[in-house]
């Protein structure tokens, strides 16, 4: 498993950011049975920039918190099946990781939701990296029931490694 992040802002967190990513995607590999080793990149961004993303890649103009990027394209959610079919595009060529893709946190965001919803910075970053990597195993939140399993997997997530609210 290898991921990568980048902080392009000052803003400094009370915890390691790779170190929690990385704890974070190796608990939602192993709840969903991905067979292989993966790899993910981390961008924290401030609003600004996380507008600006989201205005370039989405078309949207305005500032969200978290951004996902995913490189596979699931026919179901978190069934890794199909990535061996495509190997050239799916898998890094020097390590052999599967490449789930790209995920973008607006530190900003972590900040004033970690204070609205009266939690830690950890839980709040924790909560928005756990949502993201779902996305980049195929996990949608569109229609009712998918945002219900989405929600769970991600409670389940932090349960497991004890990261709750407080």
């Amino acid at each position: 498993m290898t991921s990568y992040v980048e902080n392009e802002t000052a803003v400094t967190f009370p915890f390691e950011c790779k170190e929690l990513l990385d704890r974070i995607m190796e608990q939602v590999m192993e709840m969903e049975a991905c067979p292989y080793e993966t790899s993910v990149n981390l961008l924290i961004t401030d609003n600004e920039g996380i507008r600006e993303y989201n205005k370039n890649y989405r078309n949207i103009d305005k500032e969200t918190d978290v951004l996902s990027f995913p490189n596979l394209y699931f026919e179901t959610a978190g069934d890794f099946t199909f990535a061996e079919d495509n190997e050239p595009d799916c898998f890094d060529p020097d390590s052999g990781e599967l490449l789930l893709g790209d995920i973008i946190l607006s530190a900003d965001r972590i900040r004033e939701q970690a204070e609205e919803y009266g939690h830690s910075l950890l839980r709040e970053f924790a909560f928005l990296t756990a949502h993201s990597l779902f996305h980049l195993c195929g996990y949608d939140h569109m229609e009712p029931e998918d945002a219900a399993v989405m929600e769970q997997k991600q409670e389940d997530v932090l349960i497991k490694l004890q990261i709750t609210r407080g």
